[in-house]
C-alpha cells in the first residue's frame, strides 16, 4: 500500500464499522420492541381482573379488566374509521360502577350518518382494556357545539363527562343496534428489523465502493 492509498483505506474502514455499528444498534432495538410487543399481548390475553383502585397509565395500560356498573347516555363523538364502517365516530359514554366511581367507555364505532342516532346503553358487566392516548402530534380542539372531537383526550373528555380520566376501551356487546366494538389490539410499529438490513447493506456497498476506489488508486501508481 503505498501512501496515497492510507488516506482513502482508513476512511473506508471507519465508514464501514460506523454503519456496520448503527445496524448493530437497530438490532439491539429490535429486541427492545420484541419484548415491549410480547407484553403488550400478554396483556390483551390476560384473564380479566376488577378495575384496580387507582389506574396507572404505565402499570396498566392495556390491562384487561371488567366492570360492572351502569352507563349514562351523555356521549362523546371521536372522529374515526374502521374497515367494516369505514369512516364514522366513536362513542365514549361516562358509566358508573358498582362503587360510585365515574369512567369513561368507549363503546365503539358508528357510521357517519348515526351519529346523533338513539342508542341502547350498556349496562351490567362489560369487559374491555384500559387505555392511554399516546399522540404526539398536535390535532385541533374539539367543536363542542357539534360535539366533535379529534382525539380521545383522556383529561379533556373527562372534564367534558364528569369522570374520572380512566378510559376503558369495550371489545364486545350483545346489543343490537349499539356500537360495533373497536378493541384495543397491539399496533405498536416494528420496522428495526428492516432498518438494520439497510445499514448492513449500506456497509456492504461503502466497503464495494471503498476497495473499487483503493483499485483505482493502486492502478494509477503501477
Amino acid at each position: 500500500m503505498n501512501k496515497r492509498m492510507i488516506a482513502p483505506a482508513v476512511f473506508g474502514i471507519v465508514g464501514m464499522i460506523m454503519l456496520v455499528l448503527l445496524g448493530n444498534w437497530q438490532i439491539d432495538r429490535l429486541a427492545w420492541k420484541e419484548a415491549i410487543i410480547a407484553e403488550i399481548d400478554e396483556r390483551l390475553a390476560a384473564k380479566s381482573v376488577m378495575m384496580p383502585a387507582t389506574p396507572d397509565p404505565t402499570r396498566d395500560v392495556y390491562l384487561s379488566v371488567q366492570v360492572e356498573g351502569v352507563m349514562e347516555p351523555a356521549e362523546i363523538h371521536a372522529l374515526a374509521s374502521s374497515p367494516d364502517i369505514g369512516p364514522g365516530y366513536r362513542i365514549i359514554s361516562p358509566f358508573v360502577l358498582a362503587d360510585g366511581r365515574r369512567i369513561m367507555v368507549d363503546r365503539g364505532i358508528v357510521p357517519e350518518a348515526e351519529k346523533d342516532s338513539q342508542r341502547p346503553l350498556e349496562n351490567g358487566t362489560l369487559y374491555g382494556n384500559l387505555y392511554w392516548m399516546q399522540d404526539d402530534y398536535v390535532l385541533p380542539d374539539p367543536n363542542l357545539e357539534r360535539n366533535i372531537w379529534f382525539t380521545r383526550s383522556e383529561g379533556a373528555m373527562a372534564e367534558a363527562l364528569g369522570t374520572e380520566p380512566i378510559l376503558f376501551v369495550l371489545n364486545r356487546t350483545s346489543l343490537s343496534g349499539a356500537p360495533l366494538p373497536q378493541p384495543v389490539g397491539n399496533n405498536l410499529p416494528n420496522s428495526h428489523l428492516g432498518y438494520a438490513v439497510t445499514w448492513y447493506l449500506m456497509a456492504l456497498a461503502w466497503l464495494g465502493m471503498s476497495l473499487y476506489l483503493l483499485f483505482r488508486i493502486k492502478r494509477k501508481t503501477v
